[in-house]
């Protein structure tokens, strides 16, 4: 668990996005940013797939960065469908960079949840093309690769992918049309579905097994 969480808030191109900072016990080694699924479906940063990421990150010693995308929480605007969000999650690691240029210098994580993965391989497809600095580790759950697209995606080759054999709302087979071409590894969780109810604890133990490597 976090020694505490604290409410923070970013500028996103439509105003503020409204994010929890979950602390370390300690000196912060890094921070991680951790994506949450589509908010037209309930998708929250409180998501319990989310909140286990970030659970795992906080262990391993990094600021976790939970953000509410458009029209959540305290967060201004509306859905915007991945092109405003993508836009404004730029924005935040600009930001956080700028605030906390010490914790930024650490370790740094992309971390998301369905909608969130889409949102953070177009981050890093933006940040690849500018050769700016990528993150050290990328971590993605119940994948959406394929879907909420305005941008070039890019999958990092070390990423870990993990899903649901089970996964009624992106298909594991559709997954696999995303990695099969380009040789992704994909960690399949035998009987989970999408929420991972009743294996995050597996989870959770995947993530850090993923951190202890950096």
């Amino acid at each position: 668990m976090a020694s505490k969480t604290q409410k923070m808030m970013f500028q996103g191109l439509v105003g503020d996005i409204d994010c929890a900072l979950d602390w370390p016990d300690g000196e912060p080694q890094g921070w991680a940013l951790v994506l949450h699924p589509n908010p037209v479906q309930g998708g929250t940063r409180d998501n319990k797939v989310v909140t286990t990421i970030s659970r795992a990150c906080v262990q391993r010693g990094l600021v976790a960065v939970r953000p509410n995308f458009r029209g959540i929480g305290s967060s201004a605007g509306e859905f915007d469908e991945g092109r405003g969000e993508t836009q404004d999650m730029k924005a935040l690691v600009e930001q956080f960079s700028e605030q906390f240029p010490d914790i930024a210098a650490g370790k740094w994580v992309l971390g998301g949840f369905s909608f969130g993965t889409s949102i953070g391989l177009q981050l890093y497809g933006i940040w690849q093309a500018a050769d700016e600095r990528l993150p050290d580790a990328v971590i993605l759950a119940g994948s959406a690769a394929l879907r909420f697209r305005h941008l070039e995606t890019v999958a990092p080759d070390d990423a870990l992918i993990v899903h649901g054999e089970n996964d009624d709302v992106v298909p594991l087979s559709e997954v696999m049309d995303w990695a099969r071409p380009i040789d992704m590894p994909v960690v399949v969780v035998p009987n989970a579905g999408h929420f991972f109810h009743g294996k995050l604890l597996i989870l959770r133990h995947l993530v850090q097994t993923r951190l202890r490597a950096l």
